[in-house]
């Protein structure tokens, strides 16, 4: 074994300049790839932009005002953070002329799922009275279920589990405004933030940035879970950060059989793309533990709370689209037969779909049938099934308008309903 492995190691130096020409293309590709996918600052770092005019909005000057910083203590810290009584909404940003925003950050005092759940964070780009995004505060930094985590990836940030960074670019044309909602029913003490954005001139290629929340605490059987409904127009589907409350009727069956699907531009009954299952559209496979990449990871993987919370965002893969786009997953898990056939008698609820055996892939799903599992012909394997849980998400896409026809955020009511401050 040890002479084996030193012999695949052992390299002529032709091979060591071919690798080394490779590993310079990779860096090449890497580089080329972070200047095409949109990075905030497009430019080289030693570069004069003569056209951006950097400006940070926070408590301690709203909207960025030029020489009107840190007034209010004479220059001391006077103003870091603002309380948001119960039904109370802070503006965060007001402003007029285009631009781009580039970083958000945030803090809070109280971070329980039903506060991260309550406070709405809302954004308008020019001037339109319906925002481009309506989401629960935690849910839009990346961590689904009103949980928070210690993470990094291309688009957001957590870095010690106690603050929200987010790093998406997001332009506007004639104006912008952040608002925030505390619609709990108690006081925040402390909000602290700042928006860092720049004015800059508009460009005909841009985007508006816009997200899609959205929860169904009992999915409807073979009916898969939309994480974006189908909205019109130019634009380009980012990624999307999903959360599951798995239902204890299921014990410890796989919950993540569900493919996403992706219905692109006239697409009808069938998409253009369709993936291979949940843990795969996130790039790991047999099962799903807790990681975090750049583009995909696993932020809670709980198996004695049956949570996991996961996303997927395309910036390698861009998912463009010209006139339409509509995303879901399927509500599918999986577990032996013997398994599944004992959950089917006992009257859960569950829909056979197709058992993995070793006659092969067996389709059983059909529309307007149930297959039972006891039949005998039927061999043993592993058993996939439609199933019902608690499913919520968040979408994030860019579009070549404002504001989208999609549905407004859900009542709080819905929101934190079965939420709990579980370890």
């Amino acid at each position: 074994m040890k002479s084996k492995l030193s012999n695949t190691h052992s390299y002529s130096p032709l091979n060591q300049i071919i690798i080394f020409c490779l590993l310079l293309f990779v860096c090449s590709c890497s580089e080329t790839a972070k200047q095409k996918n949109g990075d905030s600052y497009s430019g080289k770092l030693y570069e004069y932009n003569e056209n951006s005019k950097p400006q940070w909005s926070s408590f301690e000057n709203i909207n960025g005002e030029k020489g009107k910083g840190g007034m209010e203590n004479n220059g001391a810290k006077g103003h870091p953070y603002d309380y948001i009584n119960a039904g109370e909404s802070k503006l965060l940003l007001d402003v007029r002329g285009s631009g781009i925003i580039n970083r958000i950050w945030m803090t809070i005092n109280d971070r329980s799922p039903e506060m991260l759940r309550s406070l709405k964070l809302e954004m308008f780009w020019d001037n339109e009275e319906k925002p481009a995004v309506a989401v629960p505060l935690g849910d839009f930094f990346g961590t689904g279920l009103g949980k928070t985590a210690i993470f990094h990836n291309t688009f957001f940030a957590n870095p010690e589990g106690r603050s929200f960074n987010c790093f998406i670019p997001m332009p506007f044309r004639k104006a912008a405004k952040i608002k925030i909602t505390n619609e709990s029913g108690k006081k925040l003490n402390n909000l602290f933030f700042d928006v860092d954005f720049q004015l800059t001139e508009w460009k005909d290629s841009y985007m508006y940035f816009h997200t899609y929340w959205s929860r169904d605490t009992a999915t409807t059987l073979a009916k898969d879970f939309e994480l974006l409904p189908g909205v019109n127009g130019k634009g380009r589907f980012l990624g999307v950060n999903i959360g599951i409350n798995a239902n204890p009727l299921y014990k410890d069956s796989w919950w993540g059989e569900g493919e996403v699907k992706m219905y692109l531009d006239g697409d009808k009954e069938f998409p253009t793309i369709v993936g291979t299952g949940t843990e795969d559209y996130i790039g790991t496979a047999w099962g799903q533990g807790q990681f975090f990449n750049d583009y995909s990871g696993c932020l809670v993987a709980d198996d004695k709370n049956i949570q996991w919370a996961y996303y997927r965002y395309h910036v390698p893969d861009p998912v463009f689209f010209e006139k339409e786009c509509r995303v879901t997953i399927q509500q599918i898990g999986g577990s032996m037969k013997k398994d599944v056939l004992a959950m089917q008698k006992a009257k859960v609820p569950l829909i056979p779909v197709t058992i993995d055996s070793e006659k092969g892939f067996i389709p059983l799903y059909k529309k307007d049938s149930t297959v039972s599992l006891d039949d005998p012909s039927l061999p043993d394997g592993w058993t996939n099934f439609y199933r019902s849980d608690d499913v919520s998400a968040t979408a994030y896409f860019y579009l070549n308008s404002p504001s989208s026809g999609l549905a407004a955020l859900q009542p709080v009511g819905q929101r934190i309903s079965n939420m709990q401050a579980k370890p």
